[in-house]
């Protein structure tokens, strides 16, 4: 499948069935800008998805085309009842710069505020220029805050009570 669109695609909850796909995806797409799968402390979430994500009141989504591969990731990780952190947002190289990006963070955010979150976190690197362009567009704000990933270099965060995105 040389193109995708939104039209194309599923996005579907994960389990921890999905791990092992999961996590290749995401080793593959921080190898290719240069960064490392760390189990022990960036990525250790994805050692038990259910738990970090699902039994905390938050979510993990997959996203799949036609054919059910995965393309794509994305996880709000809750920190509590009020706030959560935008997490794994990864797209396989082919579908990067379709619009699938946007289109997952716009699901996500429906998702956050279903779930009752008013505000969204994430932290991400500069190395991530698509992605950090993509967080700019839909009205996430860069913020002095502590940083708790090692690879990364930047916290933004999003109001869900006034989102460009929203449609």
């Amino acid at each position: 499948m040389s193109s995708l669109s939104t039209d194309e695609i599923i996005i579907r909850p994960a389990t921890n069935r999905d791990r092992d796909k999961i996590v290749a995806l995401v080793s593959l797409v921080l190898s290719e800008y240069g960064l490392q799968f760390d189990p022990a402390t960036s990525d250790a979430d994805l050692n038990d998805i259910e738990e970090s994500y699902l039994e905390r009141g938050g979510a993990f989504e997959l996203i799949e085309d036609g054919e059910r591969n995965l393309i794509g990731t994305v996880g709000l990780y809750a920190l509590d009842k009020e706030n959560c952190k935008l997490r794994k947002l990864y797209f396989v190289q082919r579908a990067r710069g379709l619009g699938l990006g946007r289109h997952a963070l716009e699901h996500i955010v429906r998702r956050a505020r279903e779930l009752g979150f008013k505000k969204i976190s994430l932290e991400t690197t500069n190395v991530l220029k698509e992605a950090i362009r993509l967080y700019t567009r839909f009205g996430f704000q860069p913020v002095e805050q502590e940083i708790l990933s090692p690879r990364c270099d930047q916290v933004w965060v999003l109001n869900l009570y006034k989102c460009k995105g929203d449609s």
